[in-house]
């Protein structure tokens, strides 16, 4: 059901389930823009558990550094809204979790802006057995329609990865 309403079908989520079932891989994610869609997004598709670990839904910017790990001067000077606050997300996901990947979400969904940053901008990390990606982007719409947009991005551009 959320593939669907995120724009993406479940058997694109499937396929990437199964990418990772063949390398013998599994994902966790630390979302806080998307509050856990994308872990949603990929526990939808029956068989998930056999690959899917977990994921921290790290809103509050506290947590964004108890449960994933990420710097707290690295907060403090920058905000939640960082690309190095991704790739960390990505990263405590991954050893927190004790996943091969991890998936690090965050941005700011509007309708105002965050810490300066206006609505859209969303940062994506990807850590994973090679190292660390960050990809940022900038999407349009309505609240709902950027954190849709996000898990779409995120689970796209994780399937390329996987490729």
């Amino acid at each position: 059901m959320i593939p669907e309403l995120v724009g993406l079908p479940m058997s694109a989520v499937a396929a990437l389930l199964d990418a990772l079932r063949r390398r013998g891989e599994t994902v966790a994610t630390a979302e806080s823009l998307t509050a856990g869609l994308v872990a949603a997004a990929l526990t939808d598709v029956p068989g998930a558990s056999d690959v899917v670990r977990g994921g921290l839904v790290v809103y509050a910017t506290d947590l964004k550094a108890e449960l994933a790990g990420v710097d707290r001067d690295l907060l403090a000077q920058h905000g939640a809204v960082h690309p190095r606050v991704a790739e960390m997300l990505a990263d405590g996901a991954r050893r927190r979790c004790g996943a091969h990947w991890g998936l690090g979400l965050t941005g700011v969904a509007g309708p105002d802006p965050q810490d300066g940053v206006m609505p859209g901008t969303v940062h994506l990390g990807f850590a994973g057995p090679g190292g660390v990606e960050v990809r940022s982007v900038r999407l349009d719409g309505d609240r709902y329609s950027v954190r849709a947009a996000a898990v779409r991005v995120a689970l796209e551009h994780f399937a390329d990865l996987l490729r």
